[in-house]
């Protein structure tokens, strides 16, 4: 068995997205005070804390992408370098804890990057994904099958009880749907259902044949929680038949490792091809004020193990061997913070 991956990875970022490229991993995650796009890059996933941070991208002051920026994701695609993000216009967000029937208004946005250094190129806004109605929409993620890109995202139907739903749809450009979206869940199971009926946070791994889809339900605290969609790699991903949906979480709260909410995951790889998972927790579940800007929820890892007949072995989270802050206050990275 390979040696536990020290976590927390990255201090008080939550959403947290790994890829690994040409023997490097590149971080980014929601930035505490939900104002801008950050990266950061290493050799080894426990040096990431330690990586200068970058700001890639800042919010306007005002318009449709003026606050609470949430969830970026990074990708590679066709030799160029994609940032999907959800971002909001301008409101008061100082209120208390919102009534389960209050959405925010956050939409889908698209940055590329042209530059073999996602780093240090230019970033340009490719503006709205038009995923086909106006809604509350989120957590964008993207997956490549068969030559043909593919976009996963959540996004509020009026139709449906709850806030988010998760959706699919091919994709004409990394920016471009190419057809309907179609709905593959919905929150419906008790687990996904606590305090607010939420599907969100999808992550897409291709391995063994088979497409497992990971989603985070409920609110934000101890029952935050990951789901699963199961699809043989040969099916048609845009067919909801083709997808099987577990009845119950396949990780959850550990609180016998002080491990609380684990959720809104990614997949990378370890330097050996191995799966690693990637997730957000905090460590304590009395939360001081809104939930919104309660700083600590730090990105983790675990390696990935599979079964004999090549399904993965969720496990429990495991518990952190760094210190951890405990208050409220957004700490400065560890490495040098620099902006373009």
């Amino acid at each position: 068995m390979p040696e536990p991956i020290p976590n927390p990875i990255v201090l008080q970022r939550a959403d947290p997205c790994v890829l690994r490229h040409d023997g490097q991993y590149y971080f980014t995650g929601s930035y505490p005070l939900y104002d801008r796009i950050v990266l950061r890059r290493a050799e080894r996933l426990e040096d990431l804390q330690a990586a200068p941070e970058i700001t890639v991208w800042s919010k306007p002051d005002e318009g449709p992408q003026s606050s609470l920026i949430w969830a970026p994701e990074i990708h590679r695609v066709n030799g160029a370098w994609y940032v999907y993000y959800a971002a909001a216009p301008n409101m008061d967000v100082t209120f208390d804890v919102p009534d389960a029937d209050d959405t925010f208004n956050h939409r889908v946005y698209c940055l590329e990057c042209l530059g073999d250094d996602p780093l240090t190129g230019t970033w340009t806004e490719k503006g709205q994904v038009d995923t086909g109605w106006e809604s509350f929409a989120l957590d964008a993620t993207s997956f490549v099958k068969d030559g043909e890109q593919y976009l996963v995202w959540a996004q509020q139907d009026f139709a449906v009880k709850g806030h988010s739903n998760l959706y699919i749809a091919r994709m004409a450009n990394p920016w471009t749907l190419a057809t309907p979206a179609v709905m593959l869940c919905k929150p419906e199971l008790d687990w996904e259902i606590v305090t607010f009926w939420v599907a969100e946070g999808p992550s897409v791994l291709q391995r063994n044949g088979r497409l497992y889809l990971t989603y985070s339900a409920s609110a934000t605290g101890i029952e935050y929680a990951m789901g699963l969609l199961t699809a043989d790699a040969g099916s048609d991903v845009l067919d909801p038949a083709s997808w099987t949906k577990s009845l119950d979480p396949v990780f959850t709260s550990a609180p016998e490792n002080g491990i609380y909410g684990p959720g809104h995951n990614s997949f990378t790889e370890d330097e050996e091809g191995g799966t690693v998972l990637v997730y957000h927790a905090r460590t304590y579940t009395e939360l001081v004020g809104n939930p919104l800007w309660e700083p600590n929820r730090h990105a983790c890892a675990q390696v990935l193990p599979f079964d004999d007949d090549g399904d993965p072995v969720w496990g429990r989270p495991l518990p952190l061997t760094r210190p951890v802050p405990t208050g409220v206050e957004v700490l400065p990275p560890d490495g040098a913070v620099s902006s373009r």
